[in-house]
């Protein structure tokens, strides 16, 4: 492997906190394979092995790096969790939405298989609250006064998926869903939220049918896709 740059006269820690990290992105180190040693580190990076325990600490907390005790550090993950994070939440209405179709359609036709009869339940008591506000406040129905709500919807049907993977993906990429879900419904020319559509989509994963299931859901989420599409080809036009 060839030698790591040196950190200079700025924060060292820092310095060595992104050098690791490139080489770690970069794939010199695979995953699950060991690191070089704290000695080794600090003479390739010329700082010392202080610097580097701090620099290797970060990483451990952010699960790029997991050290086990007697054995050493070992490549954990090659991507930076917040680095990715990070990216979501700079990506437009339109890209959240693609992604989330992409989760909530292979959750729904999870869930079609394996939900409970709680699961079931979840969802529709978060769908009755939902339908709660919009009567008592119709003249934000469907929007911003719902948001809460449809979140906790969308997110019993992923949990009802029982796959934790794809629920822990779905909670962190839950912030941005937040933001654009908001963004969305605070803008007056977005639909009203359909309960309709929400409780067809109980009903499908309810009768145990995954094709029924992710077709329910695709056309859940093509309403407020296409008011989407519509709103930016709007803004171009305005430009």
């Amino acid at each position: 492997m060839e030698g790591l740059q040196a950190a200079g006269r700025r924060s060292l820690v820092d310095a060595a906190i992104e050098q690791l990290r490139e080489q770690l992105a970069s794939g010199v180190w695979a995953v699950g394979s060991r690191i070089p040693s704290e000695h080794e580190l600090a003479e390739r990076l010329q700082v010392g092995r202080n610097t580097v325990r701090e620099a290797i600490r970060v990483l451990v907390h952010a699960g790029m790096l997991v050290s086990r005790q007697g054995e050493g550090t070992f490549v954990r993950s090659t991507s930076d969790p917040a680095a990715v994070l990070r990216g979501v939440q700079r990506s437009g209405v339109r890209d959240v939405l693609e992604v989330r179709a992409a989760l909530e359609t292979e959750a729904a036709r999870l869930a079609a298989e394996r939900h409970t009869p709680e699961d079931l339940a979840r969802m529709r008591a978060a769908l009755a609250r939902e339908a709660a506000v919009m009567a008592a406040h119709p003249e934000r129905a469907g929007r911003e006064a719902t948001v809460e709500h449809d979140l906790e919807f969308h997110t019993a049907v992923v949990e009802a998926a029982h796959n934790p993977a794809l629920t822990e993906v779905y909670r962190y990429f839950g912030a941005s869903v937040r933001e654009s879900m908001r963004t969305a419904f605070g803008d007056h020319d977005m639909p009203e939220v359909a309960i309709a559509t929400h409780a067809a989509l109980v009903d499908a994963i309810g009768s145990r049918d995954p094709e029924r299931a992710e077709a329910a859901c695709r056309a859940l989420l093509a309403e407020p896709t296409a008011a989407v599409e519509q709103l930016l080809a709007a803004i171009a036009a305005r430009k």
